[in-house]
């Protein structure tokens, strides 16, 4: 069996372990992910199972009937191909189990065009001795005749967020088969109905 599967960040919630410490949960739609596509050595050079999740509409060609494809396609590269067909069907009970160690893959929330201090954490110019303008300031940002130019990677305002980030070492704490729900402790990456990739630790 495949060791991921795709989903949507639902809601955090918090609750209690054993020994009465409250723990941040966070709440996903984990699956059910249909298989689209299987890769093979011999065809492709590599093995692999492509999932589909969610559904969207197609636009269909002039007379033909409405069609969906899914809203979400990812594949993944597997050592040996597990008994699977298109078409088959891969809910959250059979990937994980409460205790494995998930990472997960999500999209950063967009934060616009932002200056130095809230991209890169920047102390800013100093509040008195007649600065008036230089509080957010990022400061000089080079030298002057030698180099004379503004090194590549200088950190400096733009745009932040919006990335792909992946957070490892989290922990499944409940696994709900029948309505595909998947508590993970811990933070995700994305907002809410954001789309997630789920993988086990060692995947």
């Amino acid at each position: 069996m495949t060791n991921a599967i795709l989903g949507t960040k639902l809601d955090m919630v918090q609750k209690f372990d054993k020994a009465g410490w409250r723990m941040p949960v966070s709440q996903v739609m984990a699956g059910p992910c249909k298989v689209a596509k299987i890769k093979t050595l011999g065809k492709d050079g590599y093995n692999a199972i492509q999932f589909g999740f969610g559904e969207k509409k197609v636009k269909p060609k002039k007379g033909a009937k409405s069609k969906t494809a899914p809203k979400f396609l990812r594949e993944f590269r597997v050592d040996k191909l597990p008994r699977l067909k298109i078409g088959d069907e891969i809910k959250v009970g059979q990937v994980f189990k409460v205790g494995d160690k998930v990472k997960v893959t999500g999209q950063s929330k967009g934060k616009g065009f932002t200056g130095v201090m809230k991209r890169w954490g920047f102390k800013g110019g100093p509040r008195t001795h007649g600065q008036s303008d230089r509080q957010r300031a990022p400061g000089s940002i080079g030298q002057g005749t030698t180099p004379g130019r503004v090194y590549k990677g200088k950190k400096m305002p733009g745009r932040a967020g919006g990335q792909k980030v992946t957070i490892s070492g989290l922990t499944v704490t409940e696994v709900d088969d029948k309505n595909n729900l998947l508590e993970i402790k811990g933070l995700l990456p994305g907002p809410k109905n954001g789309f997630l990739i789920i993988r086990k630790q060692n995947a």
